[in-house]
This record gives structure tokens, sequence and C-alpha cells, in this order.
């Protein structure tokens, strides 16, 4: 009948995004909430992200990964927006491998139009931080932005081109490589030993590569639960983060679309994930930082230094004005609230509610890194809990003060906190519900 409407998709994909600057703890988050879905993706980014996840007191660090590979009922996806670093990759499944991950050759599914990051991206990526000098953004030096360039400029090279005609590959690569040898003048390539390598990876990574796009829509048909992990998170994003200081990739909403080949209509929840206050590694503005014996305690008692590159971390009190932001750009429709506990020792806990421009409240997110670093937060002050909630795994047995606090994040974000974290293991978040 014409304008009837037949439901072929009623699945809804369930979303993890960082809320802030990163390292909000969503390998947590998705490791908790693997354990009830059939696949894991992730979506963007690359061996630039770092998400730890303790399960049964071994700790696992992943890059490339999707923190779901614990899971040994999942299948775990490497999405098309990711750009993939093979040897990182199988440097990162022997050491996962040695800590206790077994199985994860029937369970790990590559894209083959996943960008490749190759060691020249790397120390390219390194030669332009050297150029910027004191202008430098803080990267990871993992050479994802080089990689993305390379893909936007397309002469990359995808594993579709890896595992098709080799002599087509060779040619590519070659060219790819002298073109950034012209370039960088100081860049050394052993063009004939790097393709000798990647012969070799080609057959390794064969058995793990898929079409990915179909593989999806397929297993949403057939009614299987899907779960996407964003990496970085949405200040990071090259269009909405903190620009120039961002990573190369869309770590907001639309890089699940893109990444990953879902159209909007198949995304139900999207859950945000927020520390209980703010960190960020490398420059870039940062109106609550704090250069004082509070950031001193969060670093430690939170072990703010980054996954990836070891770098101490930033750190400073809740902002409210970017949750709000990153909010009204992902639609979040949860909550997840990591490392309260971090702040059991404070006799007082800021939360920053506003920014101030010259003494008036501002009405938007400052587009410009310029501005973002002139406002003055505006904050509230609450009383803090002084004791241990490590051991708490219900709300209403939390300390009143921990409880204010974590109600008027939900106040002011009009968002349900749905999960607190109070420690490190998948045993130590608080279902809110």
């Amino acid at each position: 009948m014409i304008g009837e409407t037949k439901v072929t998709n009623p699945n809804k994909v369930t979303v993890v995004l960082g809320a802030q600057w990163g390292d909000e703890g969503k390998g947590k988050v998705v490791d908790m909430l693997a354990i009830t879905v059939d696949l894991v993706c992730r979506c963007q980014g690359g061996n630039n992200a770092g998400h730890t996840v303790v399960v049964e007191h071994q700790e696992y660090d992943f890059h490339l990964l999707p923190s779901g590979i614990i899971n040994p009922k999942c299948k775990s996806i490497i999405g098309n927006g990711v750009v993939v670093h093979l040897p990182d990759l199988f440097d990162e499944l022997e050491k996962n491998e040695s800590k206790g991950l077994v199985g994860w050759r029937d369970r790990l599914l590559i894209s083959d139009r996943a960008h490749l990051v190759f060691d020249f991206h790397q120390k390219v990526d390194g030669l332009q931080e050297l150029e910027k000098g004191r202008k430098s953004l803080g990267t990871t030096k993992k050479g994802i932005g080089p990689a993305y360039s390379s893909k936007a400029n397309r002469n990359g090279l995808r594993i579709a081109d890896l595992l098709g005609n080799f002599d087509s590959f060779k040619e590519k690569f070659t060219s790819l490589a002298n073109t950034y040898q012209k370039l960088f003048p100081d860049l050394t390539i052993d063009i004939e030993f790097e393709l000798q390598r990647y012969k070799n990876y080609a057959e390794q990574i064969r058995p793990l590569v898929v079409e990915t796009v179909s593989y999806l829509h397929s297993a949403l048909r057939e009614g299987k639960k899907v779960l996407v992990e964003g990496a970085n998170a949405a200040m990071l994003d090259i269009d909405f983060g903190t620009y120039p200081y961002v990573t190369s990739s869309n770590c907001s909403i639309g890089g699940v679309c893109t990444g990953l080949g879902l159209p909007p209509s198949t995304i139900g929840d999207v859950v945000g994930v927020v520390k209980a206050y703010t960190t960020r590694v490398g420059d870039g503005p940062f109106p609550t930082e704090l250069n004082d014996e509070i950031g001193n305690i969060l670093c430690e008692r939170g072990h703010e230094y980054g996954v990836t590159t070891k770098r101490k971390r930033r750190c400073g009190w809740l902002d409210i004005p970017v949750l709000l932001y990153t909010s009204m750009v992902n639609g979040y429709t949860a909550i997840c609230i990591t490392k309260l506990d971090i702040l059991d020792t404070l006799d007082e806990i800021n939360m920053c509610v506003s920014y101030l421009k010259n003494g008036s409240v501002l009405s938007y997110f400052p587009s410009s890194s310029d501005e973002l670093a002139s406002v003055q937060p505006n904050y509230v002050r609450m009383p803090g809990w002084k004791t241990s909630i490590e051991n708490i795994r219900k709300f209403n047995d939390l300390p009143q003060e921990a409880k204010d606090y974590v109600l008027k994040i939900q106040e002011l974000l009009s968002v349900p906190v749905k999960w607190i974290g109070v420690g490190k293991g998948r045993e130590s978040i608080i279902n809110v519900e």
C-alpha cells in the first residue's frame, strides 16, 4: 500500500563518547556495557587513543583495539574511520595476550576501508611538531595527523590496497614515500624494506579483514546489539574542539556515522562519559586548570598520566560549559561520571557553571582558542565528603555531599546520570537506576 511504512531495522546502536578532552575512562564504560552486546566498534582515531580496562585485577591497555575485546562473546570491529599502524596493532595484541587476552583471532574484525599509518607518517608527525617550535600542538607523534592528511589528499593507502594487487600497492606506496621525502629532506625511508614488511603484514592481517559496512548492517537486521566506542573526546574533535589543539578526526557523534557507515536513524542511546573533574593532555586553553596543590592532588590520586604518551595530564575543576557544549553537539541521553572517588580527600570542591567575559556571562562556547583562553570561570563551591567512597556500590549509600555533587551535574546538564565510577575495576561502577 502507498504510504505504508515498514520497519526494516528496529535495532538501535548505543554510542559511548568522551565529553571532555579525553581520558574520561570510556574504556571501562565500554567494557561494562560490552557484557550485554554482540558487537563493539571503534569508529575513528588511531593509536593516539589510550583506554585502560581493569578486569579481575588485571590491567589492559588498548590503543587501537576496541575496549570490548575482553568480552569473549562479542565481536570487536575496527571501522573504516580508524587509521591503523599495523606494527603497533600487532605489538598491542601481543602485549595484551601476555596479560591474558585470549581468543582475539576469533572476534577481531578490521575494515578493508581503514587507512594505513606508516612509519614515515610518524616521523613526519615529529618533524612537523619540531617545525612549530613553541607553537607545537602537543601531538602524540603517532602519525595520526599525517595519515589523515594523506587520506584527505587522496594519496593514502587503505587495507584494501594492501590486500589487493601488491604491485599496485608497491607503486602507490613508493609514490607516497617519495612525496614525503621531497617535502621533508631530512626524512629517510627504506622503501624496499618497508614493502617487504607490509607483504608479511598483509598475510597476517588478511584473516581479520572484512567489508564492515555490510557486516554491521547485516548484524543489525539480525537483531544483534551493537555498541560504538569513540576514541579521544568531543573537545578534541577537529570541527568542534579547541582548534587547532585537537586531533585529526571527528570524535563527536558525526564520526560514528562516517567512521562505520551507519545512518543517524540507527543511533539510539548516546552515553557521555564525564570525569568528575577535568583533565587534558598537550597544549591548548583550559579555563578551569589548577596550577596549585589541589591540581597536584588530583593528578596523583587520579594517576593522571597518559596511557599512550605517559605525559602528565593537566588537571582542573569540572567545567559545565564544556559539558553543555558537547552535549549540544552529541545529544547525550545518559551520563556516566567517572573517578568520583578521586575527590574524596577535598574539603571543598569547585564547579565551573559558566564563563564570564568582561563581567558578563558568555551565552555561547567560544570557537577561538584565544577567546576561550581569556574567559573567567564562574564557580559554585560545594562541600567535600572527606571519606572514602571506593567500596560503595549503591547511590543512596554515598555521602550526602557526593550525592549533591552528582545531582548538581545532572540538574545543570538536564541529562540523567546513570552510572558513577568510584574505582578502577569493572565492579566499581554504581548503577544509579
